[in-house]
């Protein structure tokens, strides 16, 4: 059986990053990432908007990642990623996010996690779109994944 593979959205990233609950979905998610032991796609769009993203002041406070932290976990995270480089187009029911629809025209089948309602809501015909505890819930049946 071939393994599912994802496109993890910045909101679950950050929802990590964040979160003092090392059981929660989005660590979870990002553990898995960082360990090699979830197949994820990433393009030179999403891991700019990571990168973006993350060094935001308010979110910085938050997260308590200094520039260098940050530049070593995105680092981690391209080294264990597919690398893609969709051409764009539009259609995501929010223009902001484009790239990952893009991305997931760029590798048919695959899956975006996110918590962002609007994309929840409105999946392209060609993918899925789910949350990060839907993520969990249907990848937690094949054991020794996402653990």
């Amino acid at each position: 059986m071939i393994p599912p593979v994802f496109i993890i959205d910045t909101n679950v990233i950050v929802s990590a990053l964040i979160t003092t609950n090392i059981a929660s979905p989005a660590s979870r998610i990002i553990s898995a990432m960082l360990d090699g032991k979830l197949l994820y796609l990433l393009s030179p769009q999403l891991l700019g908007e990571y990168r973006t993203v993350l060094n935001r002041p308010k979110l910085s406070r938050q997260h308590q990642l200094n520039g260098q932290e940050i530049d070593r976990l995105l680092t981690e995270l391209t080294a264990n990623a597919i690398w893609r480089e969709p051409t764009q187009s539009t259609g995501a029911p929010d223009p902001g996010d484009d790239h990952l629809w893009d991305l997931m025209a760029a590798h048919p089948g695959s899956i975006l996690v996110t918590g962002d309602r609007l994309l929840l809501e409105s999946p392209p015909d060609h993918s899925s779109v789910i949350s990060p505890k839907t993520c969990l819930d249907s990848f937690m049946q094949n054991p020794g994944r996402l653990s």
